[in-house]
């Protein structure tokens, strides 16, 4: 299987090279930090710390990235409603995804901004059709 995923940043709004990967990291991770639950184990004595972990279910594709390379690729848009249109293909072809917002604390004054979005990790075949035609960041 070949798998990858595609980081999509925004261009237009003037974000810095390190908000950039600020927010395409975010991206990236928020792929599987939407699909988990938090586990706890719990010492009903008390003498044992509780422990947590994260329970994330993963397609096989998801499970082979994982467990491989790590392949992604950065590319760029140039308008918020590109942004959301790639998203909304990718959510309608049943690839995981992921739409991060920023809050405004730092570079857009308190302004909720839609940066990036992450679309896989999925096999190439199926996210080449939607960002595919996509230029390099």
């Amino acid at each position: 299987m070949n798998t990858k995923q595609i980081i999509v940043i925004r261009t237009d709004i003037g974000m810095e090279p390190g908000k950039m990967i600020a927010q395409g990291a975010h991206a990236s991770m928020k792929v599987f930090f939407t699909r988990c639950s938090v586990q706890t184990s719990e010492d009903p004595e008390g003498k044992i710390p509780d422990e947590h972990w994260l329970d994330v279910p993963l397609t096989p594709a998801m499970a082979e990235w994982v467990g491989g390379i790590f392949t992604k690729v950065v590319v760029q848009v140039g308008s918020e409603e590109e942004l959301m249109a790639l998203f909304n293909k990718a959510t309608l072809a049943g690839l995981p995804c992921a739409l991060v917002e920023d809050v405004g604390k730092t570079v857009f004054k308190g302004v909720k901004t839609r940066t990036a979005i992450a679309i896989g990790p999925a096999e190439a075949e199926s996210i080449n059709p939607i960002t595919g035609h996509l230029k390099l960041l």
